[in-house]
């Protein structure tokens, strides 16, 4: 699966053992993908001594600070943004 820019994702909420990159606190949130960067080597597996192959698409993804944080205080338009590996992306359609 490939996002384009607008296109709307869920984190996978799902466990991992060890490293990975993608923020705990964004599992299972809806945001937009801002920007799409070019393709990298997996960092969940060079970290322990893999080659990171195949490369994988990297998202720039964008959310409301409410959907994150539902008590958020401040204005409604607020965002956080995250680079995103493709593999903890899900299609919300």
């Amino acid at each position: 699966m490939s996002y384009r820019v607008g296109d709307r994702v869920r984190v996978a909420n799902r466990g991992h053992e060890g490293h990975h990159r993608t923020p705990g606190y964004l599992k299972g949130k809806i945001g937009t993908v801002q920007r799409v960067h070019a393709s990298f080597t997996n960092p969940e597996t060079r970290a322990y001594g893999a080659d990171g192959l195949p490369e994988r698409p990297l998202y720039l993804v964008g959310f409301t600070q409410r959907e994150v944080w539902p008590d958020y205080g401040g204005h409604a338009g607020d965002r956080i943004y995250a680079d995103i590996f493709e593999q903890w992306l899900e299609d919300v359609g």
